[in-house]
């Protein structure tokens, strides 16, 4: 499967006041890395390919995190993302966070890919993955 890196700086408004990042923003920064993947393997932003397969999004329905090693402000971490299974309206996303050479985070998210409803506008369901989209991240 297709994988993605993308390094990240630690920001001083990432971090709580012992110094290290707040636990919560590693999800703000895994969220943004799933939007990278897609990016990347599909060749086009977000709101390109959310328009182009008529989808609201890929909302998050699972995350956890196994943290063993902390960073600080000014550090440079790499996030490694990939998908590590597609199901016919959901996947799972592993992301494996570096410091340095060493393996600090381990996180998934499962987030399922998401139409409106027609009946309803204002709500959202489940909706099969494109093969498409699934055959973009075999290639890679």
């Amino acid at each position: 499967m297709f994988v993605h890196t993308r390094t990240v700086e630690i920001e001083f408004g990432d971090c709580d006041p012992a110094g290290i990042v707040y636990y919560p923003n590693y999800f703000r920064m895994f969220d943004a890395s799933t939007a990278h993947l897609f990016e990347a393997a599909l060749g086009m932003k977000k709101i390109a390919w959310t328009k182009k397969f008529g989808i609201a999004g890929i909302p998050m329905v699972d995350t956890g995190a196994s943290f063993s090693k902390p960073a600080r402000y000014g550090d440079v971490v790499s996030i490694q993302s990939r998908v590590e299974a597609f199901k016919r309206t959901s996947f799972r996303v592993e992301h494996r966070l570096f410091h340095g050479e060493e393996e600090a985070i381990v996180a998934h998210e499962v987030r399922v890919w998401a139409e409106r409803h027609p009946d309803n506008p204002d709500a959202i369901r489940a909706a099969p993955i494109p093969q498409d989209v699934i055959a973009a991240f075999e290639r890679g």
